[in-house]
């Protein structure tokens, strides 16, 4: 795998102008001139949607230079390895690994080490109990008979460990969440996981710009996949 893990672009403009002018004047204008500096969703979070957005498509020609500008932009070094960490269960664990091959290389040149890093094994965030006891119930009537596996694992180290970990703020890694299953068009889980973002104090506002900003980096097609059932989830918050 190629060692791209400087803070600049895996092509520059000129690079892309040699192949499409069209596109290269969209990269400049639009995309860095214009949506980076947007309202309603701060240079952080965009970083952060942006980086979830990549590893859960495994499109990482992009990572080296999105996670140090996510650093750059007031993501902690714990922060990225959680979201790598959490991407794992939401996008699949070769992804994960693809993204640590590139991370590993970016923490290194900036100097951070494991002292800097969430434990495997921390002291977790309170859980609540009643809606654990919901969300389980309800999971193991409709997929009991289905997936016992599934079911198990789905309470124990998802909800009951993952989700708790607490490297990652609650509303952050919700917002991973919501970016990596609207970046892989997976809008039957949307719906669930947006109502607990908005829970969890991402804002209207906020999770309006995040789709623009996935427009950008996962396609319109699967932003258009999404915006029907994040308009219901909007609807039925008012």
């Amino acid at each position: 795998m190629a060692k791209l893990t400087n803070d600049h672009p895996a092509l520059t403009l000129d690079e892309i102008r040699s192949v499409s002018p069209a596109l290269a004047a969209y990269t400049e204008n639009t995309v860095i001139g214009d949506l980076w500096s947007r309202a309603g969703l701060s240079a952080r979070d965009r970083s952060i949607v942006t980086v979830a957005a990549l590893i859960a498509r495994n499109q990482t020609i992009g990572l080296p230079h999105y996670v140090n500008k996510a650093l750059d932009s007031g993501v902690s070094a714990a922060e990225v390895s959680e979201i790598v960490t959490h991407l794992a269960f939401y996008a699949g664990w070769s992804n994960a690994f693809f993204a640590v091959e590139i991370v590993k290389d970016i923490f290194v040149e900036r100097g951070i080490g494991a002292d800097q890093l969430p434990g495997a094994s921390p002291q977790l965030l309170p859980l609540n109990e009643e809606a654990e006891a919901k969300r389980a119930t309800g999971v193991q009537a409709n997929f009991g008979d289905v997936s016992a596996g599934v079911v198990h694992y789905t309470a124990e180290v998802l909800f009951k460990n993952l989700w708790l970990r607490p490297g990652l703020a609650p509303r952050d890694r919700s917002l991973v969440t919501v970016a990596a299953l609207i970046a892989n068009g997976q809008v039957a889980q949307i719906t669930y996981h947006l109502g607990r973002a908005m829970d969890n104090g991402l804002t209207q506002e906020q999770a309006s710009e995040a789709l623009t900003q996935l427009a950008f980096y996962s396609g319109w097609p699967c932003v258009f996949s999404a915006m029907p059932v994040v308009k219901d989830v909007f609807a039925n918050r008012s």
